[in-house]
């Protein structure tokens, strides 16, 4: 029992060391992440690894900055107001900030390595036991397959998994222990071995090995295995036994799945996308922005053109008013006021028409700048009411078109992102390179191993050995014990040097008193080698593909920067024609309404001047509306729109903006 205690704590101390001197792993530190980041479990060392990380639920509620907008039922918002709800509030943005935190978990993935090694079923080791130990071990060792016995290739390490070039082997160390114990009834079928027809064992075994993939592309494991022992067969001189066994085993690859650079493809290809997550946020945030301040400033432009659909309908009541006096007087023709109520109408379905608009453009706003969208009740009812107006110049102060270039080339995340995609795609391709390579493996491994038992005395069946020249017995006999068999008889008896408990056992592994080496390698060339010839033409012909396509987009960055200078030019040139026509348009209206009342115009000519007035207003209108998106369009195509609307990137990657939002001490009714 002492024995076995020490063969168990042993096996303790073993597979600690194992564990110590092979799982030794380099842990980043890593800066605090935002409240939607998974955390670590904080269990001790031993557990913490099996124990799932904590994912924080979803946010779903609106920043505060939305109630402290709202007054008396309306959202009074500036355009930087509306920005900061968007980056706080909205869901595109929200999900956005997931993409990086799901990239450092891709990293760490792949910073583990390839496949995990196949584990070894406990049933396989059932009833196995150490070569020559015993009946079973003898007839192993012989070749010979014992009665019911089981037979067991052994576990693999290194499983493969499907994919184009070498795998990375798995660079987190993986340690198992399998332990089993059986009782065994073989009947045997020739008992010369055996000398009875039922062979009963008892047997425990114990199986600790540790692994560890090598980013160079290879893999060292370290195994211990301890295997007892006790069986019926009075052959056996030594029984119980114990047979230990310390290995360590290298394999690695020299020509394909060798070096660093091809083993760590995937780990460098993870880093760059971590490092690119910044830029593609803020390609995200860029969009976001575009399209509030697109929303924004139509919505000051449909407030803009309800009042002049209101103003217009106001003049033609006005008008038809008038006529209708006129007519009740008798100096009109009724046929004027029908003239002038018909134009009433006319301005009545073009101001429902423009509330629709604005009650649209309000939906799209409120459920971009609302994380539950129309969901709460208070932000569905409320009215938009922007504060800022929209601006346009009497110049143009842009710089030249070089110059806005270069600023596109240096500020555009796209862009980066598309260089930084073709570096990737490059170190991908090195596993298709690789994989053109014949398989070349070199295996070495170095084994000590060690026995003992209590001793047996086995009486010689048969013909006795020959005695020496002197009548001496010779080695490995003794004269059998009356209680053993008749006086001159000779029994076996084992060598002093095996008997003994565990630690005897113990004792010759460690010492190596009986050490195996070996050494050797294998080469699987693969015939044609179409696969892999075809899998590294395709990754070429796509890397190709993808240059030219990014040599494409840097040719069209210049033609789209010039179209939007020219765009914003040409706006700019249209609003200021739109207001002159409809200052014109007002001045002719104003004329023909004298010349009215003069008796020198028709009602005919009145309404169609009212008509012209209102297209001419819309008109203006739609300028301005056009002219702030084409400001809009030209800094998001040379990548200034977070710079000239002062956004922070990293407030934005939080999801909270410092600045406060103040409103007026006056607020008005209408915009």
């Amino acid at each position: 029992m002492r024995a076995e205690r020490l063969g168990t704590t042993f096996r303790g101390y073993l597979a600690a060391a194992i564990c110590v001197s092979l799982s030794g792993q380099t842990v980043w530190g890593q800066a605090p992440e935002a409240d939607i980041a998974a955390q670590r479990p904080t269990a001790s060392v031993f557990i913490r690894p099996y124990r799932a990380v904590t994912v924080p639920p979803v946010r779903l509620v609106n920043s505060p900055r939305l109630k402290d907008l709202l007054r008396a039922g309306k959202i009074y918002l500036t355009a930087q107001d509306a920005i900061a709800l968007a980056i706080e509030n909205d869901i595109d943005l929200e999900s956005a900030r997931y993409n990086p935190l799901i990239d450092q978990w891709s990293l760490e993935r792949y910073e583990a390595g390839g496949a995990l090694p196949g584990v070894p079923s406990g049933s396989a080791q059932a009833g196995s036991v150490a070569s020559g130990q015993g009946v079973l071990g003898s007839q192993s060792a012989a070749g010979i397959g014992g009665g019911g016995g089981n037979s067991s290739t052994g576990g693999t390490v290194g499983a493969q998994i499907t994919q184009i070039g070498p795998v990375t082997p798995t660079l987190d160390p993986v340690f198992q222990s399998v332990t089993t114990f059986a009782h065994l009834s073989l009947p045997q079928p020739d008992t010369v071995a055996s000398v009875i027809p039922n062979l009963i064992e008892k047997t425990r075994s114990f199986n600790e090995s540790i692994s560890q993939g090598l980013i160079t592309g290879g893999q060292v494991s370290l195994s211990y295995s301890d295997s007892y022992l006790n069986e019926n067969a009075p052959s056996d001189i030594l029984n119980p036994t114990s047979s230990t066994s310390l290995s360590i085993s290298v394999r690695h690859n020299f020509l394909q799945g060798f070096g660093t650079a091809v083993n760590a493809r995937n780990i460098t290809v993870a880093k760059s996308t971590v490092s690119m997550d910044n830029l593609t946020f803020k390609s995200q945030v860029i969009s976001v922005v575009g399209n509030v301040l697109s929303l924004y400033y139509a919505l000051v432009a449909d407030y803009q053109d309800i009042r002049a659909k209101e103003s217009a309908l106001a003049v033609a009541q006005r008008f038809y008013e008038d006529n209708k006096k006129q007519v009740q007087i008798g100096t009109m023709a009724p046929l004027d006021v029908i003239t002038a109520e018909a134009q009433v109408a006319s301005s009545q379905q073009d101001l429902i028409g423009s509330q629709t608009t604005l009650e649209q453009q309000q939906l799209e706003l409120k459920n971009l700048l609302s994380r539950n969208g129309l969901a709460d009740p208070v932000v569905s009812e409320a009215d938009i009411i922007p504060l800022d107006r929209i601006d346009v110049p009497e110049q143009e102060n842009m710089p030249p078109i070089k110059e806005l270039v270069a600023t596109a080339l240096a500020n555009r995340p796209d862009l980066a992102n598309e260089k930084s995609n073709l570096a990737n795609l490059k170190i991908s391709n090195l596993g298709t390179a690789n994989a053109l390579l014949p398989t070349l493996d070199g295996i070495a491994s170095a084994s000590s191993q060690g026995l003992s038992g209590s001793p047996r005395t086995v009486p010689v069946r048969g013909e006795a050995p020959t005695g020496t020249s002197s009548g001496a017995i010779p080695p490995g006999f003794a004269a059998c014990p009356a209680s053993v068999a008749p006086k001159g008889t000779l029994c076996e008896v084992p060598d002093p040097y095996f008997v003994g408990g565990i630690g005897t056992a113990l004792g010759q592994m460690i010492r190596r008193n009986f050490p195996s080496e070996s050494a050797g390698g294998f080469i699987v060339p693969t015939l044609r080698n179409r696969q892999a010839q075809s899998d590294y033409g395709i990754d070429q012909l796509t890397y190709r593909q993808s240059e030219l396509q990014n040599t494409r987009d840097l040719n069209q960055l210049v033609v789209d920067v010039s179209n939007q200078v020219t765009a914003v030019q040409q706006a700019r040139v249209r609003y200021a024609a739109a207001v002159k026509s409809r200052v014109l348009e007002q001045q002719l209206l104003d004329a023909e309404q004298k010349k009215f009342s003069l008796g020198a115009s028709t009602t005919e000519l009145v309404v169609q001047q009212q008509r012209d007035l209102a297209t001419a207003q819309s008109t203006e209108v739609a300028a301005l509306a056009a002219y702030s998106n084409a400001r809009v369009a030209l800094n998001q195509t040379v990548g200034t729109t977070l710079q000239v609307n002062n956004v922070s990137l990293q407030e934005a990657i939080t999801g909270h903006v410092g600045r406060s939002s103040t409103l007026p001490s006056s607020l008005p009714a209408q915009p």
